[in-house]
C-alpha cells in the first residue's frame, strides 16, 4: 500500500526548465572557450549546482558563479516558474485519498519554498527535504530516508517521483517505489535506461498507480 508519495521539484511538478537554463546560461556567458549550449546543459540537470557549474567551467573554485546564478535565478523566478499540467488537482485528490505528499529536491530551500508557494503546492506538503537538510544529495537515499523519518513512514510504503537518473537511483536505494516522468527534458528513453518502476506520461497515472497497488 503506498502511504507516501515524494516528489522531486524541478521538472518534476514545477515547470522550471526555461529558468534553469536561462541561469545557466547567463552564468557561463564568457566564462568558458566555446559558448554552452542548451543541449549541453540538459543532460546535466538535476545534480548539485556547484557540481554543475564546475563541470561546464572547468573551475574548482565556483563561488562567484553560484552566487551569480542563484542572484539571477530569483530575480526571473516568479516570471519563469508555473506548475505543470494537473499537478495541484493530482496533488490535492492524493491529499484527499490520505496520502502524504513531501518534496525531495537538490535546490536550496529558499528557492523550494519560492516555487512551492508561487503555485499554491506549500499547502500540500507535508515536508520538505532540500539541499541544505542533508550531506548526501541524490543519488544517495540519504534525503528520501530523511523525508520518510521526518513523516513516520515506511519505505515499503513509499513512493519517489522525478525526471532525473539521480530520483530514480536515489529511490531504488532507499528500497521505496521509483516513477520517472516522461516529460522530462532528458527524454523517457533516457529514464528508462536506470529502469524505473513506473515510467508516466501524465501525473494523473499516479491516481491509478495508488489504486493498483491498494
Amino acid at each position: 500500500m503506498i502511504r507516501t508519495i515524494l516528489f522531486d521539484l524541478d521538472g518534476t511538478i514545477l515547470d522550471t526548465n526555461e529558468l534553469i537554463l536561462q541561469s545557466f546560461l547567463h552564468v557561463l556567458e564568457g566564462v568558458t572557450p566555446e559558448p554552452v549550449t542548451r543541449e549541453k546543459i540538459i543532460p546535466h540537470m538535476g545534480g548539485i549546482l556547484a557540481d554543475q557549474i564546475r563541470f561546464f567551467s572547468g573551475r574548482e573554485n565556483v563561488e562567484d558563479l553560484v552566487q551569480k546564478y542563484r542572484q539571477f535565478n530569483i530575480r526571473m523566478h516568479d516570471e519563469l516558474t508555473r506548475e505543470f499540467p494537473h499537478v495541484y488537482e493530482t496533488l490535492s485528490e492524493l491529499r484527499e485519498r490520505g496520502i502524504r505528499l513531501g518534496v525531495v529536491t537538490s535546490k536550496y530551500r529558499k528557492t523550494a519554498e519560492m516555487g512551492l508557494r508561487l503555485c499554491r503546492l506549500d499547502q500540500l506538503m507535508d515536508t520538505i527535504v532540500s539541499v541544505d537538510d542533508v550531506t548526501e544529495p541524490k543519488p544517495s537515499p540519504a534525503p528520501i530516508r530523511l523525508a520518510l523519518q521526518r513523516l513516520g513512514e515506511k519505505a515499503s510504503d513509499a513512493m519517489m517521483v522525478g525526471d532525473t537518473q539521480y530520483d530514480i537511483q536515489s529511490a531504488q536505494r532507499a528500497g521505496v517505489v521509483s516513477v520517472g516522468v516522461g516529460w522530462s527534458l532528458k527524454g523517457p528513453e533516457f529514464l528508462r535506461r536506470y529502469h524505473p518502476d513506473y515510467l508516466i506520461d501524465d501525473i494523473r497515472e499516479l491516481l491509478s498507480i495508488v489504486e493498483q497497488r491498494g
